[in-house]
Formats: C-alpha cells, structure tokens, sequence
C-alpha cells in the first residue's frame, strides 16, 4: 500500500484529537499522528540489512503487529502523562494509528501479507477481501503502476482526507448582553 491512506488515517486522528483550536497545534498532532500511522514501514530497512521479507522482522513482520502497536502506544501514554495530557487519550489514538497500518496492509492484493499476531504467530495473513492495489517498492512507484495505486487511495480514502482538512468554525463572538 501506498502511504497515503496511512497518512490519511493518521491525519484524521490528528483532526480528531485536536479539534478547532489553534492551527499550529492541529498540524503538529496531524503530523504526529501520520507519522505514528507511517512507522511500521520504517522496516523497509530490512531491506538493506539483507534480512527476507518473509523473515519476522522483514518488511510487513513484526512492525506491522497489534502488539508492536500496543508498545508504541504504551510508550506515547507515557508521554502523555509525563507532558500532563490524557494517558488514555492519547495511548487510544497512537494504537489506533500504528495498528491501523497492518490492518490497511492485510487489505491489499499483493506481498506476503501482515504478520498482525507476531510474536504469538508468524504466519502473515490477509483480510478476506483485498480491495487496495499493492504498491510497488521503492522507485517503481514512480511507474503507471505507482500512479495507479496512487490514484486509487486517493479516492478510497477520500473521506479521511475532507475530514482531516475540512476548515474548522471560528467560534463567534457572543454579543454582551446589556
């Protein structure tokens, strides 16, 4: 899949938890929760280091896991509480967005699929029905190919998108009563 329904998820969560008030700060989470929804593609280093992407720590292993999302999100709880915002809150919103990304994986119709129940399974499963292209790696995204699977998210995530970006009411000022 291509990032950007994780990205689009991710801003969504990001509009959820900010809201209306100020811009700077609704960007800021936006993009901290895109980049919460983008991490578990951070194993495409796997690549790299050589390690197969049937292996459980190749691309779409174990990053890809309900539990690996479960940690990211015990970790930004922590965060939280240590800034003094909402533990659950937060924690809840960091799951949602690292584990949706194996979840959107297991949708596609191509690779190996996402080893969602690591450590307790390796096996890497689908869902039951594939409706998103699988991306190609890398430089083939800029193929006919890339665009396509490009073009498609784009339209199915749609909605995440005008919610994330839909302008915000400014509050009206309430005239004083006299």
């Amino acid at each position: 899949m291509a990032s950007i329904g994780h990205v689009a998820v991710g801003m969504a969560l990001g509009r959820f938890e900010a809201g209306a008030p100020p811009w700077r700060r609704r960007v800021a989470v936006m993009v901290f929760m895109s980049l919460l929804a983008l991490l578990p593609d951070a194993d495409v280093v796997a690549f790299a280091l050589r390690i197969p992407y049937s292996a459980p720590w190749g691309h779409r292993g174990a990053s890809h896991s309900f539990v690996f999302a479960g940690l990211v999100a015990l970790a930004v709880a922590g965060l939280a509480r240590w800034r003094g915002g909402s533990a659950t809150r937060w924690g809840l919103l960091a799951l949602a967005a690292v584990g949706s990304h194996g979840i959107l994986d297991a949708l596609t119709d191509g690779g190996l699929g996402a080893a969602l129940f690591w450590p307790f399974s390796h096996a890497r499963v689908f869902a039951p029905v594939r409706p998103l292209p699988v991306s190609p790696i890398g430089a083939g995204m800029l193929s006919a190919r890339g665009l396509y699977v490009s073009l498609v998210e784009l339209l199915v995530f749609l909605p995440a998108w005008a919610y994330a970006l839909w302008p915000t009411r400014r509050a009206r000022a309430r005239p004083e009563a006299g």
